[in-house]
């Protein structure tokens, strides 16, 4: 049996969607099938389109209490320190 494995993007390594409304069609089908709220947007790095949970309206509207946001560690079983 042959099962289809979508191509990812090198630098978040989420699933690429060659045009909007195929990415639109996948959040849809997300949320019939799991519930779960997604939303569309263009990559700045691959430029192919991929899905969100985080409402990118939202993105600038949150004022980081620190400066910049640093990212997390995506390593299995890491757990941050507590200051």
């Amino acid at each position: 049996m042959h099962y289809f494995t979508p191509k990812r993007c090198t630098e978040s390594n989420k699933i690429m969607y060659h045009d909007k409304a195929q990415a639109l069609r996948a959040a849809d089908q997300s949320w019939r099938e799991r519930g779960a709220e997604l939303w569309v947007y263009r990559c700045e790095y691959c430029g192919s389109w991929h899905l969100t949970h985080h409402d990118p309206s939202l993105r600038d509207a949150v004022p980081h209490m620190d400066g910049p946001h640093k990212p997390h560690s995506r390593k299995r079983g890491y757990k941050p320190r507590r200051r």
